[in-house]
């Protein structure tokens, strides 16, 4: 059996429900989790409950899972490393000088500088999506405090400026893999393939129209209204018995008495980190290049990208960071040693919460694989498409998978398998099936409260999880609901 038909959605869907209601987001999964293997165990709840146990251990079978758990917490330690330094301090310092010089006393021109600060930096780091969440985040939540602009709104302009740049710019990861699904669908030429996608994946395209026309006019609606006027009036950037995605040890670490706060402590180890991210793709897929065919430079350092392991780069580049800002502040005696383990150990414990659920989030993403709750919502919708809908259903289809699942790598997979095919023999462009695809699952990951995206955007922002997410879906909808409608216009233009 390919899928558990309807029951295979109950999981996900409960899962999701309960996170936004109860806003208890580890039970809320745990319940979706244990659900699923009761299913799975023919409705016999003990052995379900045990299935659920050995599933959290199962996680840590797969090396990628086991990587982004231990990257989430060095990612913990660097953050503490650059707050003890000073190093956060002295770029807030500078900020506020350029700020002083070009505004003087305009709160608001500074809020829409540093916005906008945000935005351009979360764009411009498309090498990994995470990263990029994590650099915006870490970098202007200590400006976005000050200025009093709420922790939902930093969470915001992180997830929406990152995997929407990823991507737009698909010179990374996301371009290689998405590439290699291309190949197997027998695109000789995936690279020119999926740039002719890019004009019809109208998703991302709007939700970065949508992103920076939020942030220039400052014009907020539902929740996120409700959000800035409370920091804005009340000067809380979080709500009354919000819960952060980040432990307040490292949120509200000083910097050290009597040292110089220089914003180069930051900004190195960050840079070094986003910098070695790509080096250490093209590393990790260096022995997965065909010689045999004699590339160019070019194609093999591409072709390495696409084989390098994602979840690899980004542990080797935290590493590397961390590495070159112990040398750094060891040479200016900033701390010892003995100072950098503690904090080091400091630095994780504080993401301990952040592990436990990304642990939780691979979970009911492996029980979902297991249950094909993707290819059953995609056999259901499949059967009743007709040529004109075949752009919009097959992003909504891609959208509510991503959505269920928080994945959308995973949807990428499934949906591009199933819509190129699908567009050939309904006489649709190829190229609007492949974009309606890649569109919708990155629409699902920015809604998903199970999606590791968005958690990070909570975290490396500080926010309350449930809080983000109930913040950012509505800017989602907006931009998702129109591309409907252009995917529906261009699917009766094209017959």
């Amino acid at each position: 059996m390919d899928h558990y038909g309807f029951l295979s959605l109950l999981p996900p869907v409960i899962a999701i429900f309960l996170a936004i209601r109860t806003k208890q987001v580890f039970v809320a999964l745990v319940i979706g989790i244990w659900l699923g293997y009761v299913i799975l165990a023919g409705w016999n709840p003990f052995i379900g409950s045990l299935n659920t146990v050995q599933a959290m251990v199962d996680v840590f079978k797969d090396d990628g899972n086991t990587r982004t758990v231990i990257f989430t917490l060095f990612i913990g330690a660097l953050i503490a490393f650059i707050q003890r330094s000073g190093g956060v301090e002295g770029f807030i310092v500078y900020v506020n000088k350029k700020m002083e010089s070009a505004h003087k006393d305009n709160v608001e021109k500074k809020s829409l500088y540093v916005r906008l600060l945000a935005g351009i930096t979360g764009m411009l780091i498309f090498v990994e999506s995470n990263i990029s969440v994590l650099t915006t985040g870490t970098l202007y939540r200590p400006l976005f405090d000050q200025l009093k602009i709420s922790r939902e709104k930093l969470a915001y302009i992180c997830d929406s400026s990152s995997a929407p740049s990823c991507i737009l710019i698909p010179f990374n990861a996301w371009g290689a893999y998405i590439m290699g699904l291309l190949l197997m669908q027998g695109f000789e030429r995936p690279f020119s393939t999926l740039f002719a996608s890019l004009p019809f994946n109208f998703y991302p395209l709007l939700a970065v129209a949508f992103l920076f026309w939020i942030i220039i006019t400052n014009k907020d609606f539902g929740p996120m209204k409700k959000a800035e006027t409370r920091a804005r009036v009340e000067g809380k950037v979080i709500a009354d018995g919000a819960t952060p995605m980040i432990s307040e040890e490292i949120t509200i670490i000083a910097p050290i008495e009597g040292k110089p706060q220089r914003a180069i402590n930051m900004l190195v180890p960050i840079v070094t980190m986003v910098v070695m991210m790509p080096i250490f793709l093209v590393y990790t897929g260096w022995s997965s290049i065909n010689w045999s065919q004699q590339p160019g430079m070019f194609d093999a350092v591409f072709e390495a990208i696409g084989g390098g392991s994602g979840s690899a780069s980004v542990t080797y580049a935290v590493i590397t960071s961390l590495a070159v800002a112990a040398t750094m502040y060891g040479l200016q005696g900033i701390m010892t040693g003995k100072e950098m383990i503690n904090l080091t150990l400091k630095g994780m414990s504080g993401m301990i919460s952040m592990a436990l659920l990304m642990v939780l989030a691979f979970a009911i993403g492996s029980l979902c694989k297991t249950l094909g709750t993707g290819f059953y919502v995609a056999e259901v919708t499949k059967s009743w498409l007709s040529p004109a809908l075949v752009p919009a259903i097959v992003f909504a289809v891609s959208c509510f998978i991503a959505f269920s699942t928080g994945t959308s790598w995973g949807t990428f997979a499934i949906m591009i398998s199933i819509a190129v095919p699908m567009a050939q023999s309904f006489g649709t462009d190829p190229h609007v099936a492949i974009a309606a695809a890649l569109g919708g699952g990155v629409f699902g990951d920015h809604c998903s409260p199970i999606s590791d995206t968005t958690m990070i955007s909570s975290m490396a922002s500080a926010s309350d999880h449930i809080d983000h997410v109930r913040t950012q879906m509505p800017y989602a909808l907006v931009a998702g609901g129109i591309t409907v409608v252009l995917y529906l216009i261009v699917g009766f233009v094209t017959l």
